[in-house]
């Protein structure tokens, strides 16, 4: 598959995710790219999705960053689940900031694979780095009537 196809079929797989997930509706993520071991994604702070600090739940910004090592790893239509993830939080954010989570693909070998997650403001400001270690379970997440 040429690397536009390629970079297609993650474009499908990471929209296909947000489209079954309740997690990344609910919390208005909204997929800025995808392709193949790459995604960036976006995600407005509610009051809801705040700490007792009137700061971003770290539980929150995990699971922004957790969203998008998802949309990376999946992205050659392989299922491919966490195996481990550690993060490490660098500033807080506030209601009605914006959060940017960029995933990168760092190596991929065979089922195993290691990505890294920035966290920052729409700004550029770093808010959390991730780190997250993939396997994939076999078979594709979508259908796409081609022998791959």
């Amino acid at each position: 598959m040429s690397e536009t196809g390629a970079d297609a079929l993650a474009e499908r797989v990471a929209f296909a995710m947000l489209a079954a997930e309740g997690t990344g509706k609910a919390w208005g993520i909204q997929i800025e790219e995808a392709r193949e071991g790459y995604s960036r994604i976006r995600m407005k702070l509610t009051a809801d999705m705040l700490n007792g600090h009137g700061k971003a739940h770290g539980g929150m910004v995990y699971a922004l960053a957790d969203t998008a090592f998802a949309y990376a790893c999946n992205s050659r239509n392989v299922r491919t689940v966490g195996a481990q993830a550690t993060m490490v939080f660098l500033d807080g954010a506030e209601l009605g900031e914006v959060l940017v989570a960029e995933a990168q693909e760092a190596a991929l070998v065979v089922r195993s694979g290691v990505y890294n997650v920035s966290v920052r403001t729409d700004a550029g400001r770093p808010v959390a780095e991730f780190q997250g270690f993939s396997r994939s379970i076999g078979g594709p997440y979508i259908e796409t009537g081609d022998s791959e």
